[in-house]
């Protein structure tokens, strides 16, 4: 595709400015999470004081900033009986909300095999490592995209723009295979389609958040969209969609309206297509 003219650069040094400021991490707030030795997650501190009131959650704290989750536990389906009754405790207490009935990997990559699984809604309050894919709807012939907004009924950044598809990887899933998924729920994408979406890499998210922290592995798409299609949400998580071209883009994001993480995906897209004009 030929390059057309970019964005100010100013427009897009706000944007940037805007994740960071929005992406505050200080490690010596949270202990590293580890399982076996192998680091799962960034517990922030003031949780794991929550953890200490609860018998065999949390081991001591090591000389390296580590602490080890259920010390007692030496198997997966252990460890999973003990987190997803920990799960409900905290949910039960008030610590976690949003409760999505799905689970996640404990895991230090998402290649490895996961120590255990634990409710999705725990995730970000013990900072455990989580993966996702997110999808630039690129329409094709047009310097436009597809954007979707969130459902403002959402546990999680409701009534924000977001990328046209994105989700959390349950356990089990891959990146393309949760992809083709959401496209189907989130924009009535069907999968003969959504599986012609391009891979552009990975972009790490490590911030502090209300919930806890969100440490998350995010795996890039793309996809071109033919210029008639119009996308439709199938379940509920989505309030509208919006066809747009880069410059509105980037005065949603430089407002601060558009998740980081989709954000940073955006972003990604509109430098890669020569769309934007500051490099990273």
């Amino acid at each position: 595709m030929a390059e057309t003219n970019s964005l100010p650069a100013d427009t897009v040094s706000v944007v940037t400015a805007g994740v960071a400021a929005r992406s505050p991490f200080d490690p010596a707030a949270h202990v590293r999470l580890l399982v076996d030795g192998m680091q799962v997650g960034w517990l922030p501190r003031r949780h794991a004081a929550i953890l200490a009131g609860f018998d065999d959650v949390l081991g001591p704290l090591d000389g390296q900033g580590g602490i080890t989750l259920l010390p007692g536990c030496a198997s997966a389906a252990a460890r999973n009986v003990a987190l997803a009754a920990l799960a409900r405790q905290l949910a039960d207490a008030g610590h976690v909300r949003g409760w999505r009935n799905e689970l996640f990997a404990v895991t230090p990559a998402l290649e490895a095999e996961p120590f255990a699984v634990i409710e999705r809604a725990a995730a970000r309050f013990l900072g455990l490592l989580t993966f996702a894919s997110h999808m630039n709807g690129i329409v094709a012939g047009q310097q436009a995209l597809w954007i979707s907004r969130r459902s403002p009924h959402k546990a999680v950044d409701p009534g924000m723009w977001d990328n046209l598809v994105a989700g959390g990887m349950p356990a089990g899933s891959d990146p393309l295979e949760t992809l083709v998924r959401e496209c189907d729920e989130e924009s009535g994408i069907p999968p003969e389609l959504a599986s012609q979406a391009e891979a552009h890499g990975v972009i790490d998210v490590l911030r502090e958040i209300p919930e806890g922290v969100q440490w998350e592995r995010v795996y890039v798409y793309d996809l071109m969209l033919p210029p008639d299609f119009v996308p439709h949400n199938r379940d509920g998580e989505v309030a509208e969609h919006r066809h747009i071209g880069p410059e509105a883009l980037l005065a949603i994001m430089a407002d601060c309206a558009m998740t980081v993480d989709a954000t940073l995906v955006t972003l990604d897209a509109l430098r890669r297509r020569g769309w934007a004009s500051v490099q990273p």
